[in-house]
């Protein structure tokens, strides 16, 4: 498959180095850089696997184990502004 990109200049120049640097073609060494990239489990910004979202919430609850469980009722717009008439 042949796909063509746009690369800005720093990145093309960063390619180029590690091409030459390993005596090969730019075409190659930008076909190595995507395929490790995708073998890494790589996710464009903006687009998060169902895992890695438990994971992030995995996170984010570390340490609430001892916050009081408090009802659903108990989160209403007048709760918040109680002292406001």
């Amino acid at each position: 498959m042949t796909i063509q990109i746009e690369l800005d200049a720093e990145t093309e120049a960063r390619l180029a180095a590690k091409a030459r640097a390993q005596g090969m073609r730019l075409e190659k060494a930008a076909a190595i850089v995507l395929e490790q990239a995708m073998a890494s489990g790589f996710t464009p910004p903006g687009n998060l696997a169902v895992s890695d979202f438990h994971k992030m919430l995995a996170v984010l609850a570390e340490g609430s184990e001892d916050l009081p469980n408090l009802p659903t009722e108990s989160f209403t717009r007048e709760s918040f502004y109680e002292d406001r008439a």
